[in-house]
């Protein structure tokens, strides 16, 4: 049985920890989202200066380290009289970065819906909005959903480096704990499980929703 308290006492910290670290995902998967969007929107414009900053967004995001992204907004935008509180920085940070990822998500899926049923909701009097709404756009998403879930789950991993910025997520609860117990092991272990714990629920709607994909594009 003391066996058994031992772990159980680490876990009431872990908790606290894994739930900023949903909080965090959640919110910054709400962020990425509508950003994955307009910037994909913004890829198909027909200004030619909206479609190269979108471009240089994209290659800029997707290039460089989310670890250098965050430390950029949290160390140096202060300097310049910039200042964020640490989880608004890490929603940025994390959300601008998964972004960059989503709007190819996106950009790939409306690429999926082929010309003639754009033709076709021209020929029945559909304006370009109405096309997008209820011909184009659901059916992208229907092909996105898969790899935003994916994506999703990166970002739960992605989480914990705003460890890094005092943030007192799951792994850096971790690291608190290691440093208060000295029970590397068992604080790591748990940690691990409670990732796993988060991660595994939404690596079942991947999968759910792919086979739902696989069935529409059927």
């Amino acid at each position: 049985m003391e066996a058994l308290l031992g772990p159980l006492e680490l876990l009431p910290q872990l908790l606290r920890g894994a739930r900023i670290t949903l909080q965090l995902t959640l919110l910054t998967a709400v962020l990425a989202f509508f950003l994955s969007f307009a910037v994909a929107f913004a890829r198909n414009a027909p200004w030619k200066w909206l479609r190269y900053a979108t471009v240089a967004y994209v290659e800029i995001f997707r290039g460089t380290s989310a670890l250098v992204q965050l430390f950029f907004l949290f160390f140096i935008l202060p300097a310049y009289g910039l200042s964020l509180p640490p989880m608004l920085t890490a929603i940025v940070a994390l959300g601008l970065n998964m972004s960059a990822y989503g709007s190819e998500i996106v950009r790939g899926a409306i690429a999926t819906v082929g010309q003639d049923q754009r033709d076709a909701a021209r020929a029945l009097g559909l304006t370009r909005v109405q096309t997008w709404r209820t011909v184009i756009l659901p059916q992208a998403m229907v092909v996105a959903l898969p790899s935003f879930g994916n994506l999703l789950i990166e970002l739960l991993k992605a989480t914990s480096l705003v460890s890094l910025i005092t943030i007192t997520e799951l792994t850096f609860a971790g690291r608190q704990m290691v440093v208060t117990t000295g029970r590397d092991f068992e604080v790591w272990a748990l940690v691990l499980v409670l990732y796993f714990a988060m991660a595994w629920p939404l690596s079942l709607l991947v999968a759910r929703a792919e086979a739902r994909a696989a069935r529409f594009r059927r």
